[in-house]
């Protein structure tokens, strides 16, 4: 069996930034198993199958396809990166003729729409609610060591928490963050926090004019840290609009890798999350 197999890197016009993803496109199912060991083999923090729907259609003419996210661990429900990737590599290189795709998921029903430079995914909105930091004390030590905290957030549905780090931080503090995945693994195993996000104030007066910065840790999942996470900017972009009064964002996650995404959170409770894609390889799996 040949499998053909894309490696992008999404939120990036630069290849190696951004968040790299593998596509693999599909005209049968696989078994699950087969799926999480592509995924464990890519080893990246998702790989993406992308599955005809309908008998009749082509990756060139279908509107609608399903689409399922493996991390090298687990199976995701929803993925960002490799979303805007599987888009990419329909209109990139299977020539698909339609100005919007539809992709079933586990998280409903997603639409990639090309524009101009990039790609804009519509997707659901999580908006986090506020925590006592007493009940995360352990976790948020663990995350950002004795750094100022102004704010604790969960995404329950998402299981994300998210750590808004004091204005008076610099940025410098949240790109020289480490953190021990190890450490965060042995403090939650409840499975209450799938993923870490650590989240500040940005710099919108300086150009390009970031709305926010963040980073996101998710070693639940596989993934020590995530370079660029669309599925984080559903929280993050709910959280930051309400703070800023603003429903059109600019955010920069600012990984080694580093990321762009532009945010438009919607009346009817979604967000669209844009960005560009590169292509870095294109090859053949042989089973």
């Amino acid at each position: 069996m040949e499998i053909p197999v894309f490696t992008l890197d999404s939120f990036t016009n630069l290849p190696f930034k951004g968040n790299p993803a593998a596509v693999c496109p599909l005209v049968h199912e696989l078994n699950d198993d087969l799926y999480q060991k592509i995924a464990a083999e890519m080893n990246l923090s998702e790989t993406a199958f992308i599955i005809t729907i309908n008998p009749a259609d082509t990756f060139t003419t279908g509107s609608r396809f399903c689409l399922r996210w493996f991390t090298p661990t687990t199976e995701v429900n929803l993925c960002g990166h490799a979303t805007l990737a599987s888009a990419a590599v329909l209109f990139q290189y299977k020539k698909n003729v339609n100005p919007t795709l539809v992709f079933e998921t586990r998280s409903g029903d997603l639409a990639v729409t090309r524009k101009k430079d990039g790609y804009i995914m519509d997707f659901p909105l999580n908006p986090p609610t506020k925590e006592d930091p007493a009940d995360f004390k352990d976790i948020i030590k663990a995350a950002v060591g004795n750094l100022p905290v102004q704010g604790v957030f969960l995404s329950t549905n998402m299981k994300k928490l998210m750590i808004r780090l004091s204005d008076s931080c610099d940025r410098s503090v949240l790109t020289g963050l480490k953190v021990d995945p190890v450490a965060l693994l042995s403090i939650e195993t409840n499975g209450k926090v799938k993923g870490i996000i650590v989240t500040m104030k940005g710099s919108p007066e300086c150009q390009p004019g970031y709305d926010f910065y963040s980073r996101y840790f998710a070693p639940w999942a596989g993934i020590p840290e995530d370079p660029v996470t669309g599925s984080a900017h559903t929280v993050l972009g709910s959280y930051w609009s309400k703070e800023l009064g603003k429903k059109k964002m600019l955010a920069y996650q600012c990984s080694s890798r580093g990321g762009e995404l532009e945010l438009e959170v919607r009346d009817d409770g979604r967000i669209n999350i844009a960005g560009e894609v590169v292509t870095v390889l294109q090859g053949t799996i042989r089973l």
